[in-house]
């Protein structure tokens, strides 16, 4: 898939098959991943693939009710960025860690896989951090689901260049 085509098609999916996406295909995304832009090279991207027991700890921490989303996808990934002091470096470092996190999702489309990612308010939680093991020396970017899509989404309607761009003299 050209780079073009796979930004255009890339949707969010909220309905998957039950089977969990390939450790190899996930390392092939972290792989990718690492190849966001990051200044000074701080690489302070985290990602946490849940198993069964990390993802049991997070329904109990997010109770009966928001628990249901979390059966969702069978891959949830917990995207995080290592906190810095530096509010300047921090900033990029934020930044990068999305790029990266939305590397994961294009490179996952691209293997003809579904994604969606969001930041459900169990994460923003101390149990719910706990649960899938980040501490306080990090800040959760959000919950990447991933799996074999059940349905074709067609791509909603976007702005146009010439409603957000602006070319300075």
């Amino acid at each position: 898939m050209e780079v073009d085509e796979a930004i255009r098609s890339r949707r969010t999916h909220k309905a998957y098959g039950a089977e969990p996406v390939e450790r190899a295909t996930l390392d092939e995304l972290f792989e990718l991943a690492r190849w966001a832009p990051n200044h000074h090279i701080t690489n302070p991207w985290r990602f946490r693939v849940l198993g069964p027991e990390a993802l049991a700890h997070l329904k109990e921490a997010a109770g009966p009710e928001a628990a249901a989303k979390l059966d969702r996808a069978p891959t949830l990934i917990v995207a995080s960025v290592v906190k810095d002091s530096d509010p300047v470096q921090y900033e990029e470092d934020l930044l990068a860690a999305g790029v990266a996190s939305y590397i994961v999702l294009l490179g996952a489309h691209g293997r003809g896989l579904g994604g969606y990612w969001r930041t459900p308010e169990v994460l923003r939680r101390p149990e719910g951090r706990a649960a899938v093991g980040v501490g306080e020396d990090e800040h959760v970017l959000g919950l990447l689901h991933l799996g074999r899509p059940r349905q074709e989404k067609e791509p909603p309607d976007r702005l146009p260049p010439g409603e957000f761009v602006t070319y300075l003299s």
